[in-house]
């Protein structure tokens, strides 16, 4: 079914309140493909139907909704209907949902929730956001090092309806510090009679709630686990982070990236969801900045006027050259950013990196000055020749070495390095490349 015609299809079981068939065909879909169908609703709309269904499939549907739909309808709600939906979402759900609210709809919300489930919500929604504490979630199984294998299962299974995933269970001690893990996996196969402590694994990979959103789906990659325990100063196991949610973290980050790469700083919202006026402002900060850094080229060119007048083939092979540069420098770039933001390359790697670009940087510059070289000799002449085969190089070489510092000497200063590729490489390297070319001109042509 298309979503088109699952909306429309929606629409007709709202117009007559058709509990049993809405609950039918949301048992029969995944609820992001209902979500999705949805998304355009106004919120009243989706409110009756979330108020059509149980209080599970409202918790299921409500989560896959995009938060600021999220907010607005839960702004709609009553005090026990919210309160009642709090109570039944997953423990990072509600935390986000929590922050989406204002100060007056939180007032209304903490009385009808559970002592337990207020500081919940309150210490989950307390930490910083794009920090693994604000990633993490409640919702983890623990258990005792002299508890045996028999005793923990029963456990288990009585918390299971309760936790977010039981698959990965962790052992702590009376203060909560983390001693070890095990797979459920682990547990079924051993021996029921078995203590915990003499199957758990001992070394836990583990991050800080301080550390950065961005670092978790690389650690859980290459550790390849389904979970990451989070700890607090005093190394006591507060949280946990599901291999989705560190997902959903990458591709929030990835996204960023892509949006620095292009020199639009980071949107707040979906593309489509977005004010005009919020992507005005994110967008026209940076091209205001480029503009005044294209004046280097602009100034360049006055510089070397005399040059270009005395021999106007110069001009046909600037834009050649500029662009050549501008591409070489965007490679550069583009690999570096993406190196430095995998972990793939370090701040110790600076100088065996820098000359092994070196290197390629000049095997490039040379296969390109040879390109173009002939088109000199056709064009302008031997000399015009020597001039764009050796400013070829050169403008590919320092292009090339500009791509690659610059991220590294944006991540020394604390600024996101991916704002070191495209526009801003760019410009750079064009101001650099009109230096380079006309400055050979003159050398060689001696104005």
């Amino acid at each position: 079914m298309s979503q088109k015609t699952l909306t429309e299809q929606i629409n007709r079981l709202l117009e007559r309140s058709d509990k049993v068939e809405l609950r039918r065909l949301l048992k029969h879909m995944h609820d992001a493909d209902f979500a999705a169908a949805i998304e355009d609703f106004p919120a009243p709309l989706i409110l009756q139907l979330l108020l059509l269904l149980s209080l599970p499939a409202q918790c299921h549907l409500f989560v896959y909704l995009d938060p600021q739909k999220q907010a607005d309808v839960a702004s709609l709600m009553s005090r026990n209907d919210l309160a009642a939906l709090f109570s039944n979402m997953e423990q990072a759900a509600r935390a986000d949902l929590y922050n989406q609210l204002d100060a007056q709809q939180r007032q209304a919300l903490m009385p009808g929730l559970a002592q337990a489930e207020r500081d919940d919500i309150r210490k989950l929604a307390s930490y910083p956001e794009k920090t693994a504490g604000a990633l993490m979630t409640s919702g983890y199984a623990t258990l005792r090092s002299n508890w045996t294998v028999s005793k923990s299962l029963i456990k288990l299974r009585l918390e299971a309806p309760d936790k977010e995933t039981i698959y990965q269970t962790y052992v702590i001690d009376e203060q909560r510090r983390l001693l070890g893990t095990l797979s459920l996996r682990e547990l079924i196969l051993a021996a029921p009679d078995s203590l915990i402590e003499d199957i758990m694994l001992s070394e836990v990979i583990s991050v800080q709630v301080s550390d950065d959103q961005e670092k978790i789906p690389q650690i859980i990659s290459y550790y390849d686990v389904i979970a990451l325990p989070v700890l607090d100063d005093e190394s006591k196991l507060v949280g946990i982070v599901t291999y989705d949610d560190a997902m959903d973290a990458a591709e929030e980050e990835a996204t960023e990236d892509a949006q620095k790469s292009a020199s639009v700083a980071a949107l707040d919202s979906p593309m489509s969801k977005i004010s005009l006026w919020e992507l005005y402002r994110k967008r026209v900060g940076w091209l205001v900045l480029l503009v005044f850094g294209a004046l280097l080229s602009g100034a360049g060119l006055a510089f070397f006027e005399d040059t270009i007048t005395a021999n106007i083939a110069l001009v046909f092979f600037m834009p050649l050259l500029v662009g050549a540069g501008g591409n070489a420098g965007s490679q550069a770039a583009a690999l570096m950013v993406r190196s430095l933001a995998t972990g793939d390359v370090e701040y110790k790697d600076w100088t065996k990196v820098l000359r092994k670009d070196a290197l390629v940087a000049m095997a490039l510059g040379l296969t390109m000055a040879m390109t173009v070289y002939f088109l000199g000799l056709l064009r302008g002449g031997p000399e015009i020749a020597i001039i764009v085969a050796f400013s070829m190089f050169f403008v590919v070489f320092v292009g090339s070495i500009i791509g690659l510092c610059l991220p590294f000497i944006l991540s020394k200063l604390n600024l996101d390095p991916a704002t070191a590729s495209g526009p801003l490489v760019t410009t750079i390297v064009d101001a650099s490349g009109v230096l380079i070319y006309f400055g050979f001109a003159s050398l060689i042509l001696k104005i």
